[in-house]
């Protein structure tokens, strides 16, 4: 199962969030999300669980944890297709209408 980590400090790093998930259970993959022109911390990542039942687990007791002075948010993955986030329902610099149309 693939699990979404947020308000990480910035600190964090992949091994850490590995550490943390890893009494739960086999931990298959753990990234923290980075700039790509920085390359320093997003605050958030991703951590990949081989059984259902420990991701579940991990979720249930580690979401409003403390981590290192922040409280961080755990939840289920969504695909790439179901997220929400930058989407401006057509506002917008890119929402295909010229501004001249509706000036005059």
């Amino acid at each position: 199962m693939n699990i979404y980590v947020s308000n990480l400090s910035f600190g964090v790093q992949d091994d850490d969030l590995k550490d943390f998930f890893a009494p739960y259970g086999e931990v298959t993959s753990a990234k923290v999300i980075t700039d790509r022109e920085t390359g320093k911390s997003r605050g958030f990542g991703f951590v990949e669980m081989a059984d259902e039942a420990a991701s579940k687990k991990a979720i249930a007791e580690l979401d409003g944890a403390t981590v290192e002075n922040r409280t961080i948010s755990v939840s289920v993955a969504k695909p790439k297709g179901e997220r929400s986030f930058r989407s401006n329902n057509g506002g917008g610099f890119n929402n295909g209408k010229s501004y001249n149309e509706n000036r005059f």
